[in-house]
């Protein structure tokens, strides 16, 4: 029989030892160490423990039970705790005190990699990239620093060579279809992907020349930067399913079509809807998405509603009741008139009966006419103040430049007064097909697609980009694809912003102890909220817990 004893040493300290009992004697098999606080004597009993368990090995695995644990001495501490130690096996030995040599969070290391294992991920079988993916997710930075990031996960991280090297691989391997394709069987299996999002953004680079695909272009924030153009496609839930690359300078109503086309061949769809924000309103992209026999869903520009809704301001005036659908045509260019205003029916399409014009679907909202009106009143304030010379700015709107001066555009301002609340939509899709109400619907599941692109610039910062060739850049964007799913899905599953995960998560910290010339590692104390989360991300089916 095998046995754990505590016996007292020379010294006053507590021994913890192996022994066995055979023929009526007892032989000491193992000293585990001698222990001078409680502590220590729990942490070396627990070792003992171990090694009754599995003779072979020689450390904790990381599975036991949280810790720390404490255990009564046999006999008080010594004051010095520095006094020799004679074991009962005759050996004489200096014990220091145990001693904290790392900690890291490999709890929450472990969980992002179990999803990006159960995403089919780990398939591309290079742990390397795996590691890039999930430092992003932690802790976007460098290149450089992310080995910095994944020792503080529990990894032991390549080198920046080899790390360099794996970003070569991506591109040659193939990495972003492979992943593209898990992705579309994951959406797939979720539920329909008969509808997806599309929108594009740009990413800048601290750089200062430009190259053949890092050019400077149209830039909301009004940089001047080289920049590159992203265009991403998710399904109605935010989940990624398409990236592509383009030129700084290319128009993003450019971007659609062919990000659209590649997503339709790589898994042989002949019959999806795309939406996608008025931005991508373009007479030759929509032209060229219908003769695709693709089908689309696209915001409309309000300044269109006057052309669209003539024979209702010709029949009814302004007025427009809350929740008030309309759906008529709108014309494909500004020489097709295939409206009768002198009918006050309003027309239904049909490709046959209209082949100059598309489906047109305007909304009025009391809510949405109350905020315009706020944003106007706002606008006609700056403009008044500009015009007055109290504010010194670029020519807001609403203010009119003549030889006199400026001065106020009544007409412009009564114009946007008279279409607060509208809201319209084109597409190519009939309404026998599609009703009003799911083409609004299908458009305002775009917010996931805004969602996802926030997520990529400020939880995966996805920029400012330092890369310099068109290879790494394109890596770069794969890694940041990769990660973005991975965070969809841990959202998905648990609810909650991936920013919030990982705060609650990385605090979560795996303790090393050095005792006796041994090392033990020992896995933290999880609360129920934190626990209730790794549950969750556990578990393949999503439960949404709250913020």
């Amino acid at each position: 029989m095998v046995f754990i004893r505590r016996v007292r040493t020379a010294s006053g300290a507590t021994a913890v030892q192996i022994a066995e009992y055979a023929d009526g004697r007892q032989r000491i098999v193992k000293h585990v160490g001698s222990a001078h606080t409680e502590a220590e004597l729990g942490i070396l009993l627990e070792q003992a423990r171990g090694l009754l368990a599995d003779p072979r090995q020689e450390t904790l695995d990381l599975g036991v039970e949280p810790l720390p644990m404490t255990e009564p001495l046999i006999a008080a501490p010594t004051v010095q705790g520095e006094l020799m130690a004679r074991s009962e096996i005759g050996q004489e030995r200096r014990d220091p005190p145990g001693r904290v040599v790392d900690t890291h969070s490999g709890v929450l290391f472990e969980a992002l990699a179990s999803v990006f294992t159960s995403l089919g991920l780990d398939a591309l079988d290079d742990v390397v990239f795996r590691d890039l993916v999930i430092a992003r997710i932690t802790e976007p930075t460098s290149l450089l620093d992310t080995g910095r990031v994944l020792r503080d996960l529990g990894r032991a991280p390549a080198g920046y060579a080899t790390m360099k090297r794996a970003l070569g691989r991506v591109n040659k391997a193939g990495y972003r279809d492979r992943i593209a394709a898990r992705c579309f069987e994951r959406a797939r299996g979720r539920g329909d992907i008969s509808l997806v999002l599309y929108d594009v953004t740009t990413l800048y680079f601290e750089a200062e020349n430009e190259d053949d695909l890092r050019k400077v272009g149209y830039s909301k924030e009004r940089r001047v930067d080289p920049q590159i153009v992203v265009g991403l496609l998710v399904d109605r839930r935010g989940f990624p399913l398409e990236i592509g690359c383009f030129e700084g300078n290319k128009a993003e109503t450019a971007t659609i079509t062919p990000i659209v086309k590649q997503f339709q061949q790589r898994h042989n769809l002949a019959d999806i809807v795309i939406v996608a924000d008025a931005g991508m309103l373009s007479a030759a992209n929509l032209r060229e998405l219908d003769d695709a026999h693709l089908r689309f869903i696209v915001g409309s520009r309000v300044t269109k509603a006057p052309v669209d809704l003539e024979s209702h301001f010709r029949w009814h005036g302004d007025a427009f009741s809350d929740g008030q659908v309309i759906d008529t045509i709108t014309p494909k260019n500004s020489r097709v008139v295939e409206n009768d205003v002198h009918r006050k029916a309003e027309p239904v399409w049909n490709r046959q009966q209209h082949p100059g014009s598309w489906r047109a679907v305007w909304a009025y909202s009391t809510k949405r006419a109350v905020r315009d009106n706020r944003t106007l009143t706002l606008q006609e304030n700056r403009a008044r103040a500009v015009i007055a010379g109290e504010k010194a700015a670029r020519t807001p709107r609403f203010v009119k430049t003549t030889n006199r001066g400026r001065s106020l555009d009544e007409a412009s301002l009564a114009r946007a007064r008279r279409l607060v609340g509208l809201k319209g939509y084109v597409t190519n899709i009939d309404i026998a097909t599609m009703p009003a109400g799911e083409v609004i619907a299908g458009y305002h599941d775009l917010w996931r697609i805004e969602q996802s692109f926030r997520m990529s610039k400020t939880d995966l910062r996805a920029r400012p980009m330092f890369h310099h060739t068109r290879d790494a850049i394109e890596a770069h964007l794969t890694i940041v694809f990769t990660a973005l799913a991975v965070s969809r899905e841990v959202q998905a599953r648990t609810g909650l912003a991936i920013r919030n995960v990982v705060k609650q998560l990385r605090p979560l910290r795996s303790a090393t102890i050095a005792i006796n010339g041994t090392h033990q590692t020992f896995a933290p104390a999880i609360p129920d909220k934190q626990q209730a989360i790794l549950n969750a991300i556990q578990n393949p089916d999503p439960h949404a817990l709250s913020e």
